[in-house]
């Protein structure tokens, strides 16, 4: 285990820099049409996770309050998963890039689920500490593949 000084040290973190830097490239071919709906929510959400887990991190003092901006990323990354849904159903993404998102998108959610289980590895000076393993990506319901 390495102790993570910065959030930008967080894999999780990263994972989400990197998938909200692909859903901005992506997006840009998108019609116009949808400038100030799908294309800006998918982007505003992508993007959120990562200041949410910035803001968590300065919040990492009080458990509640570190616990809750996790919260507030993993809704993020479920709001980004439900536009890439809609991105999808109206042809903006091919199914195989549709579905390299979801399992990023679903990777993320692990890490921040686990980092809401165990908030006290995460919290306090001596405590930032991160496993090797990969977040669990288990998921309980299984891909519709014909969207």
């Amino acid at each position: 285990m390495a102790l993570v000084r910065d959030y930008k040290e967080l894999r999780v973190y990263s994972l989400g820099f990197q998938a909200a830097m692909r859903l901005f490239e992506l997006s840009k071919v998108w019609p116009k049409e949808e400038r100030y709906a799908l294309t800006g929510q998918i982007r505003r959400s992508s993007r959120a996770i990562c200041s949410n887990l910035a803001e968590a991190w300065l919040k990492r003092r009080y458990v509640p309050s570190f616990v809750s901006k996790i919260s507030d990323a993993s809704a993020e990354a479920a709001e980004t998963l439900t536009w890439l849904d809609f991105a999808r159903a109206c042809h903006y993404l091919e199914a195989a890039t549709h579905d390299d998102l979801v399992k990023e998108y679903r990777q993320i959610l692990g890490g921040l689920t686990k980092m809401m289980a165990e908030p006290e590895a995460w919290c306090g000076p001596a405590a930032l500490r991160e496993e090797g393993a990969p977040y669990d990506t288990a998921r309980d319901t299984p891909v519709d593949e014909n969207i």
